[in-house]
């Protein structure tokens, strides 16, 4: 873990702050690519939407106000950057019927994709979630984050978040059982 202080403080130095954003980069990188890889699905997506992430906390470095932790900003940049692929392409015309089951199909359809059977039906049933919910129930399930955390990220209240974290898990539970 980094000293987000030192951190912090060697970002806002111009002689430091390419070391200190690679630091940044090698310290995030793998936790942010899976959360985004949980939201967009594929590989090639997570990797795009992950560059434009790091891209826009660069860019946005002497915005960062230290009001919150640097790994909430930058998980806060890789969400908004996700929500905002996937609306793209619940508009694109590439996706005729349905938006949900089209991310499902593109998931097992990727390369790179290698869970079991139990795997690839948890990710279907998590790819039907409304993209706040699949971010809600992947921040909750896959990177134990807290709610305050969450919250922070979401910019939702904790009461909010508990409720769609039920909801999907209600959900992600209704589709086992018919998939029994």
């Amino acid at each position: 873990m980094i000293d987000e202080t030192r951190i912090i403080a060697q970002l806002k130095d111009e002689s430091q702050k390419e070391c200190a954003f690679s630091t940044l980069v090698h310290e995030y990188q793998e936790a942010l690519y899976w959360q985004i890889r949980r939201l967009v699905l594929t590989h090639e997506d997570a990797d795009d939407v992950l560059q434009n992430t790091f891209l826009k906390a660069w860019m946005a470095l002497d915005e960062f106000r230290a009001e919150s932790k640097i790994s909430t900003w930058l998980f806060r940049i890789a969400i908004n950057e996700s929500l905002s692929l996937l609306e793209k392409k619940k508009r694109s015309t590439d996706i005729t019927s349905d938006p949900d089951e089209f991310l499902a199909n593109q998931l097992l359809a990727d390369p790179y994709f290698d869970g079991d059977e139990t795997q690839a039906l948890l990710q279907e049933a998590i790819a039907q979630l409304p993209e706040k919910q699949r971010a809600v129930f992947n921040l909750k399930y896959f990177q134990e984050m807290k709610y305050e955390d969450m919250s922070q990220i979401l910019g939702t209240s904790i009461g909010a978040l508990k409720a769609s974290y039920h909801h999907a898990v209600k959900k992600i539970t209704d589709f086992f059982q018919k998939n029994d």
